[in-house]
């Protein structure tokens, strides 16, 4: 007999409202739990926005498993996968953890997973780190001009549909060609390239940092 603290995420708020995503990992938790088993109120929901690197549900959902000694439960394993701060905070608090998906590992097991997802994902970060760096290096080398253009047009709500509909395919052409560079450098899903666009000091049309969405907003076909 154990006692859980459950613990699920979704990506965006929508899932978070919709029960998209959320519904199943609910069931998986249901479905994990053996007959004696206790699961303890509530189940912590974290819906993760691109720009948030904290996790307070997961904050709360530790300090709930230490109070009462239960094992932290874990929808799907992939909540946990890319986040290094998630996955460190989970090994520092010194709570067993356990995945519905992988019902065969818990305890220290499920521990040990959780330390090579850590390693695994920094190993991750470093990498992209490295390939950008090399890459800014190789277009200084060529002769790019790195401190030229850098975005952050500041879009006039005045103007005509199909104006702005022209400034936004003109700010596209000019910064597919950084995109294709990223992927070029080994950037291969969405948030890698906001991150290779960021790290070269792109800006997005309205200024600022690039997460996800904007990415696939900007490869979408014109």
């Amino acid at each position: 007999m154990t006692t859980y603290v459950a613990y699920a995420r979704v990506s965006t708020a929508k899932q978070g409202r919709s029960g998209l995503g959320l519904e199943a990992q609910q069931e998986a938790i249901s479905a994990y739990l053996k007959p004696g088993d206790t699961l303890l109120a509530p189940t912590y929901v974290e819906v993760e926005s691109g720009k948030r690197s904290d996790r307070p549900e997961l904050a709360k959902a530790l300090d709930h498993a230490k109070l009462t000694g239960a094992t932290l439960l874990v929808a799907k394993l992939d909540r946990l996968a890319r986040n290094v701060r998630f996955l460190h905070s989970v090994l520092e608090s010194g709570v067993e953890v356990a995945f519905c998906d992988l019902p065969q590992v818990q305890g220290a097991m499920g521990r040990f997973i959780v330390n090579q997802m850590a390693g695994v994902a920094e190993l991750e970060a470093g990498l992209i780190s490295e390939r950008t760096k090399a890459a800014l290096k190789a277009a200084k080398d060529r002769g790019v001009q790195l401190g030229g253009y850098r975005g952050g047009e500041k879009v006039n709500p005045s103007l005509g549909l199909a104006e702005r509909q022209r400034r936004a395919a003109d700010f596209a052409a000019r910064v597919r060609p950084a995109i294709a560079e990223a992927q070029a450098n080994g950037a291969t899903s969405l948030r890698q390239i906001a991150a290779y666009l960021t790290a070269k000091g792109v800006q997005t049309r309205r200024g600022g940092p690039w997460d996800a969405a904007k990415v696939r907003q900007l490869m979408l076909p014109a």
